[in-house]
């Protein structure tokens, strides 16, 4: 698979702009197979209330941003995966989305909320997918969830060859520091698309970053500059669970003795 992330500054509260933006960098992208997108690209951030975010979301069957991927997505034979300001009744997610020439492929809602996020958005309840795509199984998460290795572990045993991180990341280089170990202890790959610049008071870390199934960080951008990285992943290497002749990485877990982790 070539697989890769944009890292730009979705424009806040003007989805005909936001548009417009993601158009000219998609227009820029080389050929793949997969791209990843920073988290709620179609509305931007840092709202003021909930109301304002409400105003700029997207019911998912009736959205122009997801018209607007499947149609790149159609003229390049490719799959996008980006975060979403996701409508559903009087409820609002903040999801990642999963885009193929066909249309929507499916989503994930965020589960663990950061900050006044939690003011905003319900968390997730709906599990955590993985996508079967003609190129290979591919997960999502967003952003905060980094920090929370359950999640990445669950996306791993159910056969995620890559996970595709939508992110607007804070806190100075935290997560790009955590992606690697994450691909590392689940052999799979990762790719975080984070965004830069500045909406009031939240300046935004950018550092998106690939790392293999062996926690090499592949490609790492810079903090501040918009950014477009693709590169071959080779998924043989995220399927090989074996980490010595005798070791596999889940034939050897021992999950009757976890019991604590539902219980503390």
């Amino acid at each position: 698979m070539k697989a890769g992330f944009l890292q730009y500054s979705p424009v806040f509260c003007d989805p005909e702009k936001n548009l417009l933006k993601l158009s000219e960098m998609l227009d820029k992208a080389p050929d793949s197979d997969l791209l990843v997108l920073p988290e709620l690209c179609n509305s931007g951030y840092n709202f003021e209330s909930r109301e304002q975010a409400m105003a700029f979301s997207e019911n998912l069957n009736d959205s122009k941003f997801i018209d607007f991927l499947q149609g790149y997505c159609q003229k390049r034979n490719t799959w996008i995966a980006s975060g979403i300001n996701e409508r559903s009744g009087d409820s609002l997610f903040n999801s990642a989305i999963l885009v193929g020439p066909a249309g929507l492929v499916g989503k994930y809602q965020k589960i663990h909320l950061f900050l006044n996020e939690k003011d905003i958005f319900s968390p997730g309840n709906a599990g955590l997918p993985v996508f079967d795509t003609p190129k290979g199984k591919i997960g999502l998460l967003v952003c905060f969830d980094w920090i929370f290795p359950e999640v990445w572990r669950i996306l791993a045993l159910k056969g995620a060859d890559v996970i595709c991180h939508c992110s607007n990341l804070v806190l100075p280089g935290f997560a790009q520091r955590s992606v690697p170990v994450h691909a590392l202890l689940n052999h799979v790959y990762v790719i975080t698309a984070n965004r830069i610049g500045t909406e009031k008071d939240l300046t935004f870390t950018g550092m998106s970053t690939i790392a293999d199934p062996s926690g090499n960080v592949i490609c790492q951008s810079p903090p501040e500059n918009e950014d477009i990285a693709v590169f071959d992943l080779d998924f043989a290497l995220a399927r090989n669970k074996q980490i010595t002749p005798r070791n596999n990485l889940f034939v050897d877990r021992r999950p009757e003795l976890y019991k604590d982790l539902l219980t503390l």
